[in-house]
């Protein structure tokens, strides 16, 4: 690509080429959008997607020839981008804003199943890719910007009625499959493990250190997006279930911190008489803490697991605190409903 062609396309874009280009975010994010419409965590050369950094005429080539198996729902991308575009159009009226969100929102719909669950990727089905996904907030992410787009929510008013119809139809069948997934124990219903097989909806595995588990943060993310809902007796059932969960699995007189030692940031788990917290994964079957390991094994002793995943990973957090302390019992008095 010469040096014409890029300050063309830049300029296409919005772009005021000078001597010193001064870049908008939103800008930025035209520019990385791929041709499906979704946004990727990573180029093609697997650089992390910086919108921080100036756009250069070599980083415009390496994002242009990244394609649409880079397109993907995990680590914020995509529910970001088009977040960050539908407050942008908000604020300038640039039509070129709300048709990229507008193409987002489309690439959104699109990835998801028939039974209500987006995979990580789409289309690259590699790997763990096209699971269900919960893990990061994946799909929950992707539900809420349409939630927000089916119901005008804020500023996403300015969405298509097509579309508005079109992201209506799909929250409603990602409750449908939040509802499914939700993992019984002898016939009671817990939480949610971080992704699911897309064909049969049972607990699978990602990578090594992932195993088949409960996924308590994820989970959290799970309720707060039924709260938002209309009461259903099965959104009721289901939400009651998951706190009672929580608060039957809550790890008390413990706390979880990052410290330093020889420069070095380490994980402590330590006795804290008036700490709460809960494991990041628990036994899908015993609800008892477990850990994953680089090798694939699976540990129920934290001081077993090796010394970079235990340090590399954050296994305990107070994923439920505010969830238990405050947003549910909101939600119990929004709704009229008694403990």
């Amino acid at each position: 690509m010469n040096l014409k062609i890029f300050t063309l396309a830049l300029g296409l874009l919005g772009f005021h080429c000078s001597a010193q280009t001064k870049d908008t975010l939103a800008e930025k994010m035209l520019i990385y959008q791929l041709p499906n419409g979704g946004w990727g965590k990573q180029l093609e050369d697997k650089s992390v997607v910086n919108y921080n950094l100036p756009i250069d005429k070599a980083l415009f080539k390496k994002i242009k020839s990244t394609g649409d198996d880079h397109a993907t729902i995990d680590n914020n991308a995509t529910s970001r981008e088009i977040n960050a575009l539908i407050k942008a159009y908000s604020t300038t009226k640039n039509p070129e804003y709300l048709k990229a969100a507008e193409r987002g929102i489309s690439y959104l719909i699109l990835m998801q199943y028939d039974n209500g669950g987006f995979p990580q990727y789409y289309p690259n089905t590699g790997l763990y890719r096209k699971q269900v996904t919960y893990n990061d907030n994946a799909m929950i992410n992707a539900l809420t910007v349409l939630y927000n787009v089916a119901e005008g929510n804020s500023d996403f008013n300015v969405v298509s009625l097509s579309l508005k119809e079109k992201s209506r139809t799909a929250v409603q069948k990602g409750i449908g499959c939040i509802l499914k997934t939700q993992v019984l124990q002898k016939g009671i219903p817990s939480i949610w493990a971080d992704q699911y097989n897309e064909i049969t909806l049972q607990p699978d595995k990602a990578r090594a250190f992932e195993p088949v588990s409960l996924a308590t943060g994820e989970s959290v993310g799970i309720v707060r997006f039924l709260m938002l809902q209309s009461v259903t007796p099965e959104i009721e059932k289901s939400i009651r279930a998951a706190i009672q969960w929580f608060r039957q699995n809550k790890i008390e007189g413990y706390s979880y911190n990052v410290t330093k030692q020889n420069g070095k940031a380490v994980r402590v788990l330590a006795e804290d008489k008036n700490s709460v917290i809960w494991a990041r994964f628990y036994d899908i079957h015993t609800n008892k803490p477990l850990f994953g390991d680089r090798d694939g094994s699976v540990k129920y002793n934290y001081n077993e697991v090796s010394e970079e995943r235990r340090n590399g990973y954050s296994w305990f957090g107070d994923f439920a605190e505010k969830l238990l302390a405050k947003e549910y019992p909101k939600w119990l008095e929004k709704n009229k409903l008694s403990e």
